[in-house]
């Protein structure tokens, strides 16, 4: 007999969800204020110096790549929600240390406020996904990632202005002080997540050498998941490349002052959001491998057009079309971990799929200038939509894959 799902006043009652979103909208607002204001500050402190912004971008993204599958291993070794709470509590003593800095008038301090947080972020989130793991129903998994891909992209509009606001009319010192605290609100939002399970004192004991192995060896042995990673490098490949050329779409192919960028990217914003609501209403008809392809699918039509159209209604619904499928890839590609990774390698399959993606990102961003130089904006978009076309013929076997219809593969801890 077949039992109905649980009700979305169900999802919202789960205390888990109420307090991993409470936190989540918490650190929104310290990210995006630290991201603004720090850049802004950077700005007015160097005169715009090139090399200076530049280091904001590897403090916030090396970490991703240096930290990502350390911190995913350790995630599998904590307890979660203490492991939260306590780089929550670590990123607001090192941004309140930070700040007592500036009042000794070393600014360059702001750049240790960015890397510490950003290291820290690379223990907690893979902690979060694994409490997705233990504390969402397989049937809402997918609303819960709707939920949180709805809020980033609620923040990708609002952040930036939340953060040149906020450092604009009060100053890097308050800028600094609204981060320490939203931190702070966010690990005591988290202290309302159901208590950490007892560790299991019965489990062999092994080495974090040997627990990166067994990582690499589970995902290697899944077919699934070998699949998801080179879907999801291709799709960061393809966004890395064409990101910092957007605004040449604005104003080589459309003859547009470069200051028209921001509509642009507000309507993609808005596309992202309104694709997020989207997803949650069609979370439980639709399959995430489906929802997946469906935004590769489309993504690779909207750049093409984008690369090829001169014509600024064109471009504009582009934007937006693709802003709209851009929360189902993610979606569809975070669902899928959580639902086919047992709950003892989430930490380290998140930390092994998430440089994919990005470590693709900054591969291509990093050579987006040079293809420019030497291909057209119509040649790097079209290579742009052929990657997404490879994501997507990439997930053609699990099309119809069910969770759990594979075997488990084969790979013990410390074998």
């Amino acid at each position: 007999m077949t039992t109905a799902s649980p009700s979305m006043s169900s999802f919202f009652r789960n205390r888990f969800v109420q307090a991993i979103l409470l936190s989540g909208l918490f650190l929104q607002i310290g990210i995006w204020v630290r991201n603004f204001a720090v850049l802004l500050y950077v700005m007015d402190q160097t005169g715009n110096d090139p090399f200076a912004v530049s280091m904001i971008s590897v403090a916030e993204f090396a970490p991703i790549f240096i930290f990502s599958f350390i911190g995913g291993t350790f995630a599998d070794r904590w307890r979660p929600k203490r492991t939260m709470i306590w780089c929550d509590l670590l990123s607001a003593l090192s941004i309140f240390a930070v700040l007592l800095t500036l009042y000794n008038g070393s600014w360059k301090a702001v750049f240790f406020a960015m890397l510490v947080s950003a290291i820290l972020s690379q223990f907690s989130q893979p902690s979060g996904m694994k409490l997705f793991k233990l504390h969402i129903p397989e049937e809402q998994m997918q609303l819960g990632m709707s939920m949180y891909q709805t809020m980033f992209a609620i923040f990708m509009i609002l952040g930036p202005i939340l953060g040149t606001f906020v450092y604009q009319q009060f100053g890097i010192d308050v800028a600094i002080g609204v981060m320490g605290v939203a931190f702070l609100l966010s690990a005591a939002a988290l202290t309302f997540l159901p208590a950490d399970r007892e560790l299991d004192e019965d489990k062999p004991q092994t080495t974090l050498k040997q627990e990166m192995a067994a990582g690499f060896r589970y995902v290697l042995s899944s077919k699934l998941l070998t699949l998801l990673g080179v879907s999801f490098a291709a799709a960061g490949f393809a966004l890395g490349m064409t990101q910092p050329l957007t605004v040449f779409l604005v104003t080589e192919r459309l003859g547009l002052p470069k200051e028209n960028l921001q509509w642009f990217l507000t309507l993609n914003g808005v596309g992202m959001i309104i694709g997020g609501v989207l997803a949650m209403a069609l979370s439980k008809k639709v399959l995430p491998q489906k929802m997946l392809m469906l935004g590769l699918a489309v993504d690779a039509v909207m750049f093409t057009v984008c690369g090829m159209s001169t014509v600024t209604w064109i471009t504009l619904t582009a934007q937006f079309l693709s802003g709209l499928v851009l929360p189902s890839i993610q979606i569809g590609i975070n669902t899928m971990i959580l639902k086919n990774t047992e709950q003892s390698f989430v930490g380290r399959v998140n930390g092994i799929l998430t440089p994919l993606f990005m470590g693709a990102m900054v591969v291509t961003m990093s050579t987006a200038g040079a293809l420019k130089n030497a291909l057209s904006l119509v040649v790097i978009f079209q290579i742009a939509a052929a990657l997404f076309v490879i994501g997507l013929l990439v997930l053609l076997p699990v099309f119809n894959y069910e969770s759990r219809k594979e075997p488990e593969p084969a790979a013990a801890e410390g074998s």
